[in-house]
This record gives structure tokens, sequence and C-alpha cells, in this order.
């Protein structure tokens, strides 16, 4: 077993979070789910393949090396619910989003063991390196970075917009940046919504402190724009045409506040 997360230092002020496309199980664990949860569908598919071009631009960044399932990294560690009368997913998932078992039998789940090896470790280091961009810029920027399958009836209705842009409902980010990132986003050759469905999970909402000169974004992208849903295979093309539009955010982003 490798560490729970894998970690780039940048330069600059900004660290991109990538908790969902981590593909680990423990053995332990594995042992009891079934292959429905093997399979691991609901991972954010390669999202930190997508995004290794912020490395060129000086970013950190935090890749989780787990699977969700383990733990659920955008989620607060008393489990709270996220979105007031929406189906949540869970801190330590039971079902995958689709409604089928993850575990067999009469598994049992240590959630506390699960926040002390994994959940702890990776939200530890992000607020290692939120504090160490601002004491050295005078201010840290977290993108929070995401995708998920274009439909999930369990989840949402019809199809979802390519680009979801969450700030918390304009409380984790400051207006000006904010505004610069959607305006990105509108012109480009994609569909775009803020704080829609998806608003911002536990990290958006916990590191974002526009007040404390700490500002964080959640991107949730429908993986219809970079890959093929059916057969989960990276496409190259499109997502090169998608990165075109992540570096115009990310530079819109990285503007001080």
């Amino acid at each position: 077993m490798t560490d729970c997360y894998s970690f780039h230092q940048g330069t600059s002020p900004l660290l991109v979070s990538v908790p969902h496309d981590g593909r680990e199980l423990p053995e332990s664990i594995a042992a009891t789910m079934t292959d429905a949860g093997k399979a691991l569908p609901d991972t954010d598919w390669h999202v930190a393949r997508l995004y290794e071009f912020t490395k060129e631009i000086g970013a950190s960044m935090i890749v989780a090396n787990c699977s969700r399932y383990v733990v659920d990294l955008n989620r607060p560690a008393d489990d709270a619910s996220m979105y007031e009368g929406q189906r949540s997913t869970g801190l330590c998932p039971l079902q995958t989003f689709d409604g089928r078992d993850l575990y067999s039998g009469d598994a049992s789940i240590d959630i506390e063991d699960r926040l002390i090896r994994y959940w702890r470790p990776y939200h530890d280091k992000v607020q290692h390196v939120l504090e160490a961009c601002r004491d050295t810029h005078g201010y840290a920027l977290l993108w929070d970075a995401h995708s998920i399958t274009s439909r999930m009836p369990t989840l949402f209705e019809g199809e979802l917009p390519i680009l979801n842009i969450g700030t918390y409902d304009g409380r984790s980010c400051a207006t000006s940046l904010s505004d610069a990132v959607v305006n990105v986003a509108q012109e480009s050759p994609y569909d775009a919504v803020v704080n829609a469905r998806f608003k911002g999970g536990h990290t958006t909402r916990h590191y974002g402190r526009p007040a404390q000169s700490v500002h964080a974004i959640q991107l949730e992208l429908a993986q219809r724009a970079y890959m093929n849903e059916q057969t989960r295979q990276y496409d190259d093309e499109k997502a090169s045409q998608l990165r075109d539009t992540l570096r115009r955010m990310l530079a819109a982003f990285t503007m001080p506040a």
C-alpha cells in the first residue's frame, strides 16, 4: 500500500486538489467488497492526468491515491449533509451512485480508522500547503478538481453541463476572482453553470475563507468533455481542447484578488 496521496510542490499560490481520481483499495477493504464496488464506477476518471499541465504553471498538486470508496475526502469528518434535501453519497459510501451495494455480507466499516489513515493526512497536507502559500504570497488559491458521468439520474436530472463551477454561493472565493473565472467559462465552447447542482463540497467550503486571503473554487466536469464515458478511455483530442479552457480559467483565478 502506497501513501494515501501524491504531492507535487509548486512555486505559485495555487494548489490543485484531486480527491476522487484514486483507484487503490487496501486489501482488507477490497476483500469485503462486491464486484460492483471493486470496479470503482464513481471514480473521477483521469482528472489528475487532465490537470497535469498545472505543474508547468507553478501550481502545487495533491492527488488522492485511494478510492473515494475508502473515504470521501470531499465530505466533512462528521458526514454532515452537504446539500439539504438531496441524496448523500456518504463519507464511507455503502452504495455506488446508481444504488448498487459496495460490500457483501455483514462487512463492517471502521470509519474512525479510515479518517485517521486516509482523510486526516490529506487534509492536514492541504491545510499546511495553503498556509505556506499565504505566508509566501500573501494569499492562497485552492482549485478542487472533479468530474462525473454526464448522466446520473439518482443524483441529478438530465445531462450535466460540462463546466460546473462552485463557490459555495459566493462564500468561498472573492467575487473578483470568481467573476473572472466564470467569464472565461461562459466565453468558452462549453456550457457552464455556477452554484447549480454542484456548489462545492467540504474542501471548498472549509478552506475557502476570502476574509483570510484563502480563495477556493470547485470545478465539476462532465466526463464527456475529455473521455469516452462508455469505455472510460481518455480522449487526447477532447482533453487537449478542454485544457485550453482550463488554462484560461486558472489564469483568471490566479490574478490577485
